[in-house]
């Protein structure tokens, strides 16, 4: 192989809602900091430099088709983020009101998971490394 990839840059999450999303995604420490109103999206980044794109452009519907269709259609079902303390995010959690969907559960001795979703229904996967 010629190449490597050696880091995630952001992953693009899909939105209905522009001021919704970015108030949800605020609480986790995201902040715009890049509007793209030719792409309907913009940037957000948080304090340790972690990007995400919100997408504008969604469509509202119940549940997420990747997730909650009993066809099990191609892409990508999750973002997957590492937090350095589950207790503190899970307290945040419990204080805005934002249920947890699965977890905590410890995968592979290595790491301690929970799922949640967005107002979207777009699904989030929080670790914490254990190991």
């Amino acid at each position: 192989m010629a190449f490597l990839v050696k880091s995630y840059e952001h992953v693009g999450i899909r939105v209905t809602d522009r001021d919704a999303a970015r108030a949800f995604y605020g609480k986790f420490g995201w902040r715009e900091v890049v509007d793209l109103p030719e792409h309907a999206a913009n940037e957000m980044v948080n304090g340790a430099g972690v990007y995400i794109n919100l997408i504008f452009n969604g469509v509202k519907r119940a549940g997420n088709v990747l997730q909650d269709e009993p066809l099990r259609y191609p892409g990508v079902t999750h973002a997957a983020f590492v937090v350095e303390d589950m207790d503190d995010l899970m307290a945040m959690l419990e204080r805005e009101g934002i249920p947890i969907t699965t977890g905590p559960v410890v995968y592979s001795d290595r790491r301690k998971v929970i799922f949640i979703r967005d107002p979207d229904d777009n699904v989030l996967e929080f670790n914490e490394i254990l190991a």
